[in-house]
């Protein structure tokens, strides 16, 4: 298959009557699969009513089909039609975030959307994103639009249109190209069906900022295990991992150098994933960046940038520097811990 690649500029777009995503629209609507741009990282389009649409994600993807699919809408008026109720809730919650990279789980509305979106579960998850090439593309197309991240399932989310393209070109439609996203980590999942709500997947807004809206809220407990059946995308299975394996560090500056050569003298290439304040204290191989340890939104942005470098090297394994699970920063370990398939290395006290 050729993948056909749209580079969109939303403001020459607009002159122009949005040529282009009117194209990427169309195939959409033919039920093909089409990448696109969010705020948080590209997400892998397709009609959310239609089966065989959905069908092609998985293929494209090779992603387990338990795994549930979010849809994105460009229009709180399109729950109506998907959606059995909107709690109060679920309504502080869309004032509050949307558009944005929160994701609700409502209860479904029966017979509108493809089996394969939801792995049989009643509930669906929907979020608005805040991206105007994404909402653009959402009402052009006419359609409800299910889109897990535009990556082969298990590797690092894609936070730029190269991202896709190494992926998954000639396996789907095309890609939209809007640039690389802001928030650079998948939308945080709240379940808004039961009491009180409950956190499945954290992301681009932090529990505190969604205890400040709604007031009690809860953390599905799970998270920090496997799950037999996800009730959010995420949940299940390793994800977001590089080639080489990759474990977690927890330690002091000196005994993370000495861990570095110790592994270095058994004969491995060692990379080491590190914010710039780490990287400047220590040595190994190969150093990939991630922000700054005072500055998490930007760790955030860069992180699975920051990742996907390492697949480009020939390093043995990557060592990856862990951070304060408080604000955006429960979202960061969360990725890192799912692409360590949940594997550390502590330093022992003394």
């Amino acid at each position: 298959m050729e993948t056909i690649h749209w580079s969109v500029d939303i403001n020459v777009e607009k002159r122009k009557g949005y040529p282009q995503i009117s194209e990427a629209a169309d195939c959409l609507r033919n039920g093909h699969v089409v990448a696109f741009p969010t705020e948080t990282v590209y997400g892998l389009g397709a009609d959310a009513t239609s089966d065989q649409a959905v069908q092609g994600i998985f293929d494209a993807k090779g992603r387990p089909s338990d795994n549930p699919l979010i849809v994105h809408i460009s229009d709180t008026d399109d729950l109506s039609g998907l959606v059995a109720e909107v709690s109060g809730t679920a309504s502080k919650l869309m004032e509050t975030f949307w558009p944005g990279p929160l994701t609700i789980i409502f209860n479904k509305k029966s017979g509108v959307f493809s089996d394969l979106v939801t792995a049989g579960l009643e509930t669906i998850g929907i979020r608005m994103p805040d991206h105007p090439v994404a909402l653009e593309l959402i009402r052009r197309s006419g359609r409800p639009l299910a889109a897990p991240s535009a990556n082969t399932s298990g590797k690092p989310s894609p936070t730029a249109a190269a991202h896709v393209a190494g992926d998954l070109s000639g396996r789907i439609a095309g890609i939209v190209d809007g640039g690389e996203t802001g928030v650079g980590l998948e939308s945080t999942v709240i379940d808004c069906t039961v009491t009180p709500p409950m956190i499945l997947r954290p992301g681009g807004v932090s529990a505190e900022d969604i205890a400040a809206c709604i007031g009690g809220v809860t953390t599905d407990p799970s998270l920090k295990k496997e799950q037999s059946a996800p009730r959010s995308p995420g949940m299940k299975y390793t994800h977001y991992a590089p080639t080489a394996p990759l474990y977690l560090l927890e330690g002091e500056t000196k005994w993370i150098q000495e861990t570095i050569q110790r592994m270095q003298q058994e004969g491995k290439k060692v990379g080491l994933l590190a914010t710039s304040e780490l990287a400047a204290e220590v040595n190994a191989d190969v150093i990939s960046i991630c922000g700054s340890r005072n500055d998490p939104a930007a760790t955030a942005r860069t992180l699975y940038h920051a990742i996907r470098s390492f697949n480009e090297t020939d390093v043995d394994m990557i060592l990856a520097e862990s951070f304060d699970e408080k604000g955006i920063g429960t979202a960061i370990m969360n990725r890192l811990e799912k692409a360590a398939g949940h594997k550390w290395i502590r330093q022992r006290s003394s």
